[in-house]
């Protein structure tokens, strides 16, 4: 039967075709969408034509709900949150929206069917290239719980051409190459040239009637692109909108026309240059512009986009912050507090103190980093000459907000100096994270210590200025993507023993706990994880050559290679274990296999070299015949979302290893739980409410914690003491130094060695001997694998507190104030 609606002329009935989805209404719709979509005979469609069949059979199905989803927030009137972030690690979408809808199965039947390879199509989809690592993936966990809780919003963002790079590992080096992902288009998305905004960068500012006006700009224009992201069984569809740049003319058809083709596009290339490539390398002057750029450009869209909604609904803002709520995911989108004031007064007319009272109740603000390098500073010079007008408001409200300080504390001029949003040492620079706190009614972190942490060191000043703007909330993963769709064999087994809703209410794994000590239900989850490793074991003998025991203790550690995460003391442990071995072949050592995987920012020489290392170490211990399978490592190459999905299903060892104080949260820690595997890690950022969760027993916890490192760090570190005190360290590093993986060139891995003995900053020499020792009691539990599969279960049976459901409920609760829209 088809659906009927009225038209917006309501005396007319709009009808469109209801779509089954039994495997008779798939197969017809894929056949339908081969032809009349994708534009092809079946004798000649190719796989991807036959992919994009699909993926416009599933993207139908989602349109309904969509559809109702923004016209109920439309017709409640509902208030709205913005989330506002640089990337959305989204990952492949196909078979998280063929679950979402409820059609996997009869879709592969449906594929079979006609005579296709349903598992090489899901195989051949790319992952969007719109992230890059954790704030990216929990990004896109939260649309997924919005979507599912019903939360009405959107995310916004900047739809890159190409992802950050592609990694290849040419040599043991890390190769960036170009991630077009769009090289075949993107079928999930809608073009939304309506909902264009003009964006304008440099120019100067103009007084006018009391009005400053932003005149003799150069612009580009920023077009949406809609995606919609399905929630649990549809019951609701979020929006994620990413803005594209288009310049404001097209080429210099006089230069073209006189054979000057590179300068007839220079213009056009220059403007949309700013949404074409995922964070680029901002280690030049250039860089850092073109990111400055960026982050401008997808803020003033959005937000434009945002107040011409609201004044098409509403239009009175006395009502903005009762309608609108605008999240800013880390100080990327800090620039959306200076654009709304200039919205509001240069565009809107209101008064400052009206425009600046709207703005810190409608913002909020995610900080994810306790470390000063990470937080975001841009030079006056360049935003001044950049962003003239945002210049001046931000000198305007750092003079009214210091004006407030020293009236609340006169004579603490040194306070004035802490908390000014303009650091006025050396060169001077706008401190993004200072503007974001100052203009958010809440701040939060993304874990209880990192909370805890957060008011004390970095926003110390702003805690005691503004005690009650300051909470925590927990991060969180959603349970859909990262157990149902990644791990079928134990999704399967969880269905059957404790039915399906848990993919809602993720606090129903409670009832694995009895289940651990159950032979049956243990057996068969070995069982399901022996099937997980049996294919990642596959996966890396296709990818890197090497043979992996599927047997052996998978111990693994993959995420953005950075110093503080301590990959490096991870290589410590496998070269100790390494030497162990050579010297004490038939002692009983557990098989072991240390996975790595993880890219390196093009410009950060030290973990780009750390990549090396590993796979030099690799590259002797896994031709060293003395070893056999005893010892294997293996580092993957072009770590993303896809490849994630294949990885922690089968890891028994989660490494979460980074110098306590150092993560804010983590979200690798919670996939890897909820899979079954054990973490090994530091009392830092999330593993702390893991084992509150799991319970102490069933995680491996080591290392200094946080107060032991700054008062490690107090008292004038020495590493070499520590290296001099302990045989296996000092030899390991020896190793490295006298080129032992390196003999080609023995002096590769000097800059290692060096920073190792003299200053060391993120403690892996005082952490290693207790490291050791803690990989000791994993190799003693893994001896037992009834216990083993006890403590794994266990993991799985505590990780309800971790769902992204929860967060976003959290999020809207208290912090946003909306209400979901379905009940």
């Amino acid at each position: 039967m088809p659906n009927i609606e009225l038209s917006p002329i309501e005396s007319i009935p709009f009808e469109y075709d209801s779509l089954e989805n039994d495997v008779d209404g798939l197969r017809r719709s894929i056949a339908n969408r081969l032809i009349y979509s994708v534009g092809r005979d079946p004798r000649s469609a190719t796989r991807r034509d036959w992919l994009f069949a699909l993926f416009h059979v599933v993207r139908d199905r989602m349109m309904h709900r969509w559809r109702e989803t923004l016209a109920t927030a439309q017709d409640d009137d509902a208030k709205r949150v913005y989330y506002l972030s640089m990337e959305f690690l989204t990952g492949r979408a196909l078979t998280n929206a063929l679950l979402s809808v409820g059609i996997l199965d009869n879709a592969r039947t449906a594929c079979t069917q006609l005579g296709v390879d349903f598992d090489a199509l899901v195989d051949l989809e790319s992952d969007a290239g719109l992230g890059n690592g954790g704030l990216g993936r929990l990004a896109a966990c939260f649309l997924d719980s919005m979507a599912t809780v019903g939360v009405p919003g959107m995310g916004y963002g900047i739809r890159y051409d190409y992802g950050m790079f592609a990694q290849r590992i040419v040599d043991g080096r890390q190769v960036e190459e170009p991630d077009y992902w769009l090289v075949s288009g993107n079928p999930w998305e809608f073009m939304r040239p309506e909902f264009s905004y003009t964006v304008q960068f440099g120019g100067r500012m103009a007084q006018s009637d009391d009005r400053v006006r932003w005149v003799e700009t150069d612009d580009v224009i920023a077009t949406a692109y809609d995606t919609g992201v399905p929630g649990h069984e549809l019951s609701s569809v979020a929006t994620m909108r990413l803005w594209t740049a288009r310049a404001t003319s097209g080429i210099n058809l006089d230069a073209f026309n006189k054979g000057d083709y590179m300068r007839a596009v220079e213009a056009k290339n220059a403007s949309e240059n700013v949404s074409r490539v995922l964070y680029p390398d901002d280690s030049t002057e250039h860089g850092k512009e073109l990111r400055l750029r960026q982050e401008y450009f997808f803020v003033s869209a959005s937000l434009q986009d945002i107040v011409r909604r609201f004044r098409k609904h509403q239009g009175n803002f006395e009502l903005f912050a009762d309608r609108v709520a605008i999240h800013l995911n880390d100080t990327h989108p800090a620039l959306a507090v200076p654009e709304l004031m200039r919205l509001l007064v240069d565009e809107q007319g209101l008064e400052w103190e009206s425009a600046w009272s709207i703005c810190k109740k409608v913002f909020s603000y995610t900080n994810h980093t306790l470390m000063q390098e990470a937080l975001e500073t841009w030079p006056v010079e360049l935003m001044g000459r950049l962003l003239p007008r945002h210049m001046r408001i931000i000198y305007d409200l750092n003079a009214n907000f210091l004006a407030e300080v020293h009236e609340r504390f006169p004579g603490e001029n040194d306070l004035l100096r802490r908390v000014s949003l303009i650091d006025e040492r050396g060169q001077r620079r706008v401190r993004m994270a200072y503007l974001s706190v100052l203009a958010s009614h809440k701040v939060n972190g993304v874990s209880a210590l990192h909370s805890q942490l957060m008011v004390q060191t970095i926003f110390a000043d702003f805690a005691r200025l503004y005690p009650d703007r300051f909470c925590n909330k927990t991060n969180g993963i959603t349970p859909r993507r990262w157990l149902s769709q990644a791990n079928r064999p134990l999704a399967n087994l969880i269905d059957e023993r404790i039915g399906t809703t848990w993919r809602r209410n993720l606090d129903e794994l409670e009832q694995l706990r009895p289940l651990a000590t159950d032979p049956d239900f243990v057996g068969a989850f070995q069982e399901a994880k022996a099937q997980n490793k049996r294919r990642l074991a596959e996966r890396i003998a296709t990818e890197t050559g090497v043979i992996v025991d599927p047997e052996s203790l998978f111990d693994v550690q993959i995420k953005r290679m950075h110093e503080y995460k301590r990959q490096l003391l991870n290589v410590l442990h496998v070269i100790t274990r390494y030497q162990q071995i050579l010297a004490n072949p038939h002692a009983d050592w557990v098989p072991r296999t240390v996975i790595f995987a993880g890219k390196a920012a093009s410009a950060y020489f030290m973990a780009k070299l750390v990549i090396k290392l590993i796979n030099d170490v690799a590259r002797v211990v896994n031709h060293d015949k003395r070893i056999g399978n005893k010892l294997k490592v293996v580092f993957i190459p072009n770590y993303r979302v896809s490849l994630a999905e294949v990885i922690i299903p089968a890891a028994d060892l989660s490494e979460q290893i980074s110098t306590a104080g150092t993560e804010a949260s983590g979200t690798g820690n919670m996939k890897f739980a909820l899979n079954g595997a054990l973490t090994i890690g530091t009392w830092d950022g999330a593993n702390i409410e893991i084992a509150e969760q799991v319970g102490l027993e069933h995680i491996f916890i080591f290392g200094h914690r946080t107060e032991q490192v700054a008062a490690l760090r107090a008292s004038g570190y020495n590493p070499r003491r520590y290296y001099e005190n302990n045989y296996d360290l000092k030899t390991a590093i020896n190793r490295i130094a006298e080129g032992a993986f390196s003999p080609e060139e023995p002096g590769r891995f000097h800059d290692i060695t060096r920073t190792l003995l003299e200053s060391d900053y993120y403690l892996l020499l005082a952490d290693y001997t207790d490291y050791l020792a803690t990989q000791h009691k994993v190799d003693a539990l893994y001896r037992t694998p009834a216990e083993w599969t006890r403590h794994a279960i266990m993991n799985v049976a505590g990780m309800g507190a971790f769902s992204s459901d929860r967060t976003i409920r959290e999020y809207a609760d208290e912090i946003w104030a909306v209400k979901p829209l379905f009940h």
